[in-house]
């Protein structure tokens, strides 16, 4: 059965559009029964976090209402990235966590996610059992509390300082006599992750760390870390870190200004893992949209790489299934499974430059470990994705383009799971053949779906 509301990464959407007041409520009221149904506890807690956005109040309001109403206490988190939520929703006593953010997208965007009591994104089921409670209106049969047994709300913004504390304690490395730039995309890393870096004795520039809600990815972070790497450059620092929204992804920039990505990222703490013991089987786990570059530079050191659908929660869940330590998504969303349970750019940040200060290398000499493979990526905007792929002449097209660039490269096109947005990527040795292939998709689709 296919979702209608949740996505690869929870609710999306433009807020007070589709992700309305009145859906934030039956969200937290029915989301908040389905983590709270099997509860020991007599008053279940759920805390929640949110980035900087404008309308996150909003939808705090909303989903607080709807959790208090069948009978559940609800800890504010206040601004904080989601790796924190994630963090405190296991490492607390409480029920689950949720966190009201876009992760990078627009301002105007906002989204829901849920966390279980293990820190943990709910399951595809879990998520369209919630969906199924919301469609056929099953809100009023859940309980209506009343008087003392209605939930309560408090105020726990002091709880930030126990996840910047565990991300310090994630390293025994000082970083001391490294400098350091940080975009804070204005969003929810803007006081942890300096904190962190301040702290490990890192001199740091921090850049884009407005928390008014107008201007989070404006951009800035990790979907322009351009302004980053110039700053860089005109700091002379040792390291640039752009983050997210949310900050539970990250994108590096090296000494020279030069963009370090989440697969080539991957590349370089698998040396470090291996080298210290710490790369359980010596795996990685990835999705498709990482470089076939990726597999090549494992393969030197004999480590091997596990693709999995695209989503971080895909990523983990072949990660604890089989005990994997490293993983992640080209984009940034890097897990390190024996310190979190989500993508943390904080903490992949800390790890890259821990090993820049103890190898006494720079980040461009350090990333030469992995050379990447052509390859192309192509956002085409639809006015419709469902059912995309029972078109017959995207089938086809895509099918021949299969069979011209053969098993020396891939084709791989998907709907977003939070745009509205056809994703291409073609990768190979031939780059002329992949230009030639990107243009006849991207046009047909277009034309097809619009």
């Amino acid at each position: 059965m296919e979702k209608k509301l949740f996505g690869t990464d929870g609710v999306r959407g433009v807020a007070n559009h589709e992700l309305k007041g009145e859906l934030a409520f039956k969200l937290g009221r029915i989301g908040g029964y389905y983590l709270t149904r099997n509860s020991a506890q007599e008053r279940p807690v759920v805390i929640i976090g949110k980035d900087t956005r404008l309308s996150g109040d909003m939808l705090e309001a909303a989903l607080m209402a709807g959790l208090t109403s069948v009978g559940i206490d609800v800890y504010r988190l206040g601004i904080i990235p989601t790796p924190g939520v994630c963090f405190l929703s296991r490492s607390k006593d409480v029920a689950g966590g949720i966190m009201i953010s876009a992760s990078h997208n627009p301002t105007a965007d906002n989204g829901i996610k849920f966390f279980d009591q293990n820190g943990i994104k709910l399951s595809d089921q879990a998520e369209l059992e919630i969906e199924e409670l919301i469609f056929n209106d099953h809100s009023e049969e859940l309980p209506y509390p009343i008087d003392n047994k209605i939930g309560l709300v408090e105020e726990k913004y002091d709880w930030i300082e126990e996840y910047i504390n565990f991300v310090i304690k994630s390293t025994e490395q000082k970083l001391d006599g490294l400098k350091v730039v940080i975009d804070c995309a204005n969003g929810a890393a803007y006081q942890a992750s300096p904190a962190v870096f301040k702290s490990l004795g890192a001199e740091v520039v921090v850049i884009n760390n407005h928390p008014n809600g107008a201007e989070i990815n404006v951009n800035c972070g990790s979907t322009a870390p351009e302004l980053a790497a110039e700053k860089v450059i005109e700091t002379d620092a040792d390291l640039g870190i752009a983050h997210d929204g949310d900050a539970d992804r990250v994108i590096l920039i090296d000494e020279k200004g030069e963009i370090v990505e989440g697969d080539n990222i991957m590349a370089v703490a698998a040396r470090e893992m291996i080298a210290k013991n710490k790369l359980n089987k010596k795996t990685v786990v990835t999705t498709k949209y990482s470089n076939l570059g990726l597999k090549e530079s494992l393969a030197e050191v004999g480590a091997n790489l596990v693709i999995t659908q695209n989503g971080d929660r895909y990523v983990l869940a072949e990660m604890l299934k089989n005990n994997y330590k490293l993983g992640g998504e080209k984009s940034g969303h890097i897990i390190f499974s024996e310190y979190n349970t989500t993508g943390d750019g904080i903490l992949t940040a800390v790890k890259i430059a821990a090993i820049i200060k103890k190898r006494d290398k720079p980040l461009s000499q350090l990333k030469k470990v992995m050379s990447y493979w052509p390859q192309l990526l192509a956002n085409i905007k639809v006015s419709q994705k469902k059912d995309w792929e029972q078109n017959t002449k995207i089938g086809a097209e895509i099918r021949a383009a299969e069979k011209e660039i053969g098993t020396s490269g891939r084709v791989f096109v998907r709907a977003s799971g939070t745009e509205p947005l056809i994703r291409v990527m073609l990768e190979g040795k031939e780059e002329e053949l992949l230009n030639k292939w990107e243009a006849k998709l991207t046009q047909l689709i277009s034309e097809e779906l619009n």
